[in-house]
């Protein structure tokens, strides 16, 4: 038995050594020859150079590096350097990499063609080329049969592919089979470059492509799919190109096909009968094409059964909108949203409409429907967007709109969400220019029926849509007084009443409506003193022109005002009198006149106007057409240079809008990119907001702050100048973009946050004056080419003295960010900043918006469900999962103690803007 024991115990320390051996003699991973050779040559080509790259001889360690760990010589299998402000060329040397899995080099600054080894890599799953600047064709040699992503998205590639020619249609230039071979593959997005000729034939037969967005390139031709072998596919999205001819009507033959979206392209013709069998269609996109018969269209797409939102304006020009006679159009039942704007149909609102029970968002805007709006609108109960604007319906607002469910406290609106991929579009301002949402969530609730021919009483019961966010009836023929209850919507951003027949005084009632930014009553019988308190001393006296006896503004003053100036100015001079009875005669004359513009006006109907087209009115102001730069002085640069540049400000190069007007990306004659940010609105907000930019940004310089370039002054026209950002805002890449929050990593979060920081420490204690910026949020946070962040839109910001605390404020900023006690007290401080940069870095640890109407109630508050799941010891259930992991669990979790202080009810226990820098520097 002793011997026994001697045995384990001799077998034991043998097994013991020689692991002790083994774990003193094991080898480091070293990288093979032929990798190392060939990513020297990489990197010779590019600055600046990692540099772990330099210092050592073992690629396996370099950053950016990932080598297979079977055997001792490492093979790379990773090439990872997003992101690492990479500027030069690719090198042929790539090819040599023959065990390459992943080679992603987007966000640089890669300049050139992509080289050919490249592309005949056998192992090559992911390539990820995006956001840089290679320019010219796709090389025709492309032999990748491991790949399963491809992301070449913004850059400057252009031309079509000479490879394979279409035998039927020599005249027509496609894109050849350059995709052969890619068994894998199942996500193709190449939107927004240049790209001509057709779908590949390759592309146009994938058994395994889900996904295919070729977006807003130049592709010509008829629309070529194979369906019967394209078995995957879920989403196509090819709007914004050239293509022409008639539908495919092989599209329903794509058994999975969820998401068409094919706008904006040279269509004609009519809907294919074939459509009848498309089972799978959910969201369809037809806009802004050449279709005829929307009676055979809409029969047929009836029969779509799982049909949810359908957007076909911009077509069926002057055409019937089908009525209730029309036996065969029996019902959308699955219909969600519905638009067809500006066709200039005729008709009435059909009642087969009403069958659509789960509708949230109608727009038939921009038509010549006729007839009284039926009462059973306000039945629907899901129903949250409303447009019938520039129309011609007649009688009254039907009291049942005053009960939209979704509008009230005790509704909810709970939109699926379509297709990330799948865009709307939704007018901004008088001309119906439209703007692209990636997101229909994006929608305000709204009720627009402006420009009608409506008559009789605004409802008091209006005032219980508390979630209502834009009520626009101008321009019809409304009259009796404005209900005192409006003042009950108290998420009402945008009110337009006017150029109606109101009579009564404005009430003072609404000077509560703490978030309305736009107000009119002009062009009514209005009459009293015009309310003076909360958002109205910011509303310009054009809100209130056009009403003989409204009074109390500076240029309506009331008449004990004008009585008292007459007694002081009693004894005048003959010759005064004489001027005087000038003066009124010739303002006499310029009244009617004025007054002549205004009926013309009125008599135009506004249905017949072309919403691609923005009309320039004709301005008596004038301006300088010189462009001052702060740098740069001694470049010369003109109104009509910035005109250039953004091809007279077209709709194309629209890169953002504000509550102030839109931004356009710009080239500037000396080749650089800008961003013109260009004023519009009531003049008044207009020149508080081009004063503040320019008297805050000229005095604030800091590499986390926007650079104001420069800025323009012409007639109506107030141009700002910044530098381009070219990955847009925070709200972009966490709400808007689809991949967005996935593409944002923790680290780019943190930093992305400390930069903000930084920008806002900077104008609370290291400006002087101080800046109090006031509107802190995720779509004022910018991001350049490299993640990097930058404090944008200073129209509310306000200068302060170092020995000042607050400022006199009205309740501004956007809802969500606002802090609680700018609802108690009429100031704001810094700790107002630091509340509303605490729920910025909310958003970057839950990937959800400040306010979601769209979520379940309990959830709809973004701080309160954080405070909640916190208190329940659920804290790690509120984190985004695109970047939750046990590797970032620590620092996700400090940064949300660091939120939750900055969200503090007691303005006194927030954080500074030093300390948040300071906490943020340790995560």
């Amino acid at each position: 038995m002793r011997v026994h024991r001697l045995w384990v115990i001799a077998i034991f320390l043998t097994q013991l050594l020689l692991c002790f051996r083994s774990s003193n003699s094991q080898t480091p991973l070293t990288c093979h020859a032929r990798d190392l050779n060939a990513l020297r040559d990489f990197i010779t080509n590019l600055e600046p150079k990692p540099e772990d790259w330099v210092a050592n001889d073992n690629c396996c360690n370099w950053t950016g590096i990932t080598c297979d760990s079977s055997s001792l010589t490492g093979r790379v299998t990773k090439l990872e350097l997003g992101n690492k402000k990479l500027s030069g060329t690719l090198s042929e040397s790539l090819g040599n990499l023959d065990q390459i899995k992943v080679l992603n080099l987007s966000r640089n600054f890669i300049r050139d063609s992509i080289p050919l080894s490249i592309l005949s890599s056998p192992t090559l799953q992911t390539l990820d080329l995006s956001f840089n600047d290679l320019s010219g064709e796709i090389p025709q040699t492309l032999n990748l049969p491991s790949l399963q992503s491809l992301y070449l998205s913004s850059n400057s590639f252009n031309g079509s592919l000479p490879s394979h020619l279409c035998h039927n249609s020599t005249q027509i230039k496609i894109i050849p089979d350059v995709f052969e071979g890619l068994t894998q593959l199942k996500y193709l997005s190449a939107q927004t470059n240049k790209l001509t000729g057709g779908i590949p034939r390759s592309l146009a037969n994938s058994p395994s492509l889900n996904l295919l967005n070729l977006r807003n390139n130049s592709l010509t031709g008829p629309l070529l799919l194979n369906c019967t072998a394209m078995v995957s596919l879920n989403s196509l999205d090819l709007g914004t190109n050239r293509f022409e001819g008639r539908l495919p009507d092989n599209l329903p033959v794509c058994k999975r096909l969820k998401n068409v979206n094919l706008a904006r392209n040279g269509f004609h013709g009519q809907v294919p009968e074939s459509f009848k069998n498309f089972q799978s269609l959910s969201y369809l996109s037809l806009s802004n094409s050449s279709l005829v018969n929307i009676s055979s269209a809409l029969r047929i797409l009836q029969s779509c059964k799982n049909l949810t939102a359908l957007v076909l304006t911009l077509n069926f020009n002057g055409e019937a909108l089908p009525d209730d006679d029309d036996t065969s159009l029996v019902r959308f039942e699955k219909l969600k949203v519905l638009v067809v704007a500006n066709c200039k149909l005729t008709g009435s609102v059909p009642r087969w409409l009403s069958a659509s029970k789960d509708l949230q968002l109608l727009d038939l805007s921009w038509n010549r429907l006729t007839g009284a709006i039926p009462g059973w609108i306000g039945d629907f109960n899901f129903l949250f967007y409303l447009d019938l604007s520039n129309n011609s319906f007649t009688g009254e607002i039907p009291k049942s709109l005053t009960q939209l469910q979704s509008l009230m406290t005790s509704g909810s609106i709970s939109l699926d969400e379509p297709s990330p991929d799948f865009p709307f579009f939704m007018k901004r301002n008088e001309s119906a220019r439209g703007l692209q949402y990636n997101q229909i969530v994006g929608f305000p609730p709204t009720i627009e029926l402006g420009h009608n021919n409506l008559s009789g009483p605004i409802w008091e019961e209006f005032g219980d849509l508390k979630k209502l966010h834009v009520f626009d009836l101008k321009w019809n023929d409304l009259s009796g007084p404005i209900p005192s209850s409006l003042s009950g919507m108290a998420s009402l951003e945008l009110l337009d009443l006017s150029n109606n027949r109101l009579s009564g005084s404005i009430p003072g009632s609404l000077q509560s409506l703490t978030f309305l930014s736009k107000f009119s009553v002009a062009g009514n019988n209005l009459s009293g003193r015009i309310p003076s308190g909360g958002q109205f001393q910011t509303f310009p006296n054009s809100s209130f022109e056009f009403n003989n006896g409204l009074c109390g503004e500076q240029r309506f003053p009331c008449s004990e005002d004008v009585r008292t100036s007459f007694k002081r100015s009693r004894k005048r001079s003959r010759g005064g009198e004489i001027g005087m009875a000038v003066g009124i005669a010739f303002g006499s004359v310029l009244l009617l006149t004025l007054l002549a513009l205004v009926v013309l006006r009125r008599s135009r109907r506004s249905g017949e106007v072309d919403p691609e087209m923005e009309e320039e009115e004709e301005s008596m102001e004038i301006g300088s057409k010189r462009v001052v730069l702060f740098r740069d002085n001694d470049k010369s640069l003109s109104f009509d240079d910035l005109m250039d540049s953004t091809d007279n400000f077209d709709q194309a190069n629209i890169i953002g809008c504000g509550g102030f007007g839109m931004v356009y990306k710009a080239m500037l004659p000396d080749g650089r990119k800008v961003a013109i940010k260009r004023l519009s609105g009531d003049c008044g907000q207009i020149e508080r907001e081009f004063k503040a930019e320019v008297e805050t940004l000229s005095r604030a310089q800091h590499p986390n702050l926007v650079l104001l370039q420069g800025f323009c002054f012409y007639r109506t026209d107030r141009l700002l100048i910044y530098s381009y950002m070219e990955n847009g805002s925070l709200d972009y890449w966490l709400h808007e973009r689809n991949d967005g929050p996935a593409l944002l990593d923790w680290r780019t979060r943190v930093r992305i946050a400390h930069g903000a920081a930084k920008g806002l420490y900077y104008l609370h204690q290291a400006c002087q004056p101080h800046i109090l910026h006031r509107d802190i949020k995720s779509s004022n946070i910018l991001l350049d080419e490299n993640f990097d962040s930058h404090l944008a839109d200073f129209g509310l910001a306000r200068l302060m003295s170092p020995y000042e605390t607050h400022v006199s404020t009205d309740l501004v900023g956007t809802l969500g960010y606002i802090p609680p006690e700018y609802g108690q007290a009429s100031v704001a401080t810094f700790k107002g900043d630091v509340y509303s940069f605490g729920v910025v870095l909310l958003e970057l640890l839950t990937g959800r918006r400040p306010v979601d109407m769209c979520k379940p109630k309990g959830g709809r508050d973004l701080i309160s469900w954080v405070v909640r799941m916190k208190s329940e010891g659920r804290a790690s259930e509120v984190f985004d999962p695109f970047v939750y992991g046990k590797e970032n669990e620590k620092e996700m979790v400090r940064v949300l103690e660091i939120a939750c202080l900055c969200l503090c009810e007691n303005p006194k226990q927030r954080p500074t803007t030093e300390q948040l820098v300071s906490w943020l520097d340790h995560v």
